[in-house]
């Protein structure tokens, strides 16, 4: 059993934070990261001052696009954060690999206003749609790496229910990752094309999640 330091211990007190579990320490990094990049979104979205009722009701119609892309990346990012959570909270210990791939992934969120004021601003062009979607894609691709490296160490029996919901998650993620990456090659021809494709990750998901839970469930 260790002894209790002395009160008369001359060494100074640790820092607050220095015996807080790496993990903890990553997630509180992130939850503030992704805060930020959620609220920088809002930057974009602007009308001017003191302009007359002609002018004003034009400015607020020019708006619409930042608006919509707003919408989109707040969901968005609000989801990345949501998964990020997920797949932290369940690790049992960080490590080197998995605080290198967060630390990748928090980068990319918060690039995420950039692409995001491309799209409001230049919704028509290929490059801002694409780069846009390659964003997209990076992140979602990460936390699917994130998901895969981690797996035996959070579910050791791959056929407990809980392995089976991990895996199902992982797909997708990995469908998203797919569906960001086939419209980037598709702005180029079509980038109004491009942005309605993402919409094919709602019944992507929701195929995915209803055949793998039919699957564990025979």
């Amino acid at each position: 059993m260790t002894e209790p330091v002395a009160a008369t211990d001359p060494s100074p007190p640790p820092h607050p934070h220095e015996n807080a579990p790496g993990k903890a320490r990553l997630i509180a990094l992130s939850d503030g990261i992704y805060a930020i990049a959620m609220t920088l979104l809002v930057i974009n979205v602007a009308v001017p001052a003191n302009l007359p009722a002609a002018a004003f009701h034009k400015a607020l119609n020019d708006a619409l696009p930042s608006l919509g892309a707003f919408a989109l990346s707040f969901t968005l990012i609000a989801g990345f954060w949501r998964d990020h959570r997920r797949i932290l909270t369940t690790l049992p210990v960080e490590t080197t690999v998995v605080t290198r791939l967060v630390l990748l992934g928090l980068g990319l969120v918060a690039l995420l206003p950039f692409p995001t004021g491309l799209l409001a601003e230049y919704a028509s062009q290929p490059d801002a749609v694409a780069l846009y979607a390659s964003a997209m894609a990076a992140i979602h691709a990460v936390h699917a790496t994130l998901l895969l490296l981690t797996q035996r160490q959070v579910h050791p029996s791959p056929k407990s229910p809980a392995a089976a919901a991990r895996r199902r998650f992982t797909a997708q993620l990995a469908s998203s990752v797919l569906v960001f990456g086939l419209s980037i090659p598709l702005a180029f021809i079509d980038a109004e094309a491009a942005m309605w494709f993402w919409i094919t990750l709602v019944p992507a998901h929701y195929v995915i999640g209803h055949h793998r839970r039919r699957l564990t469930q025979a």
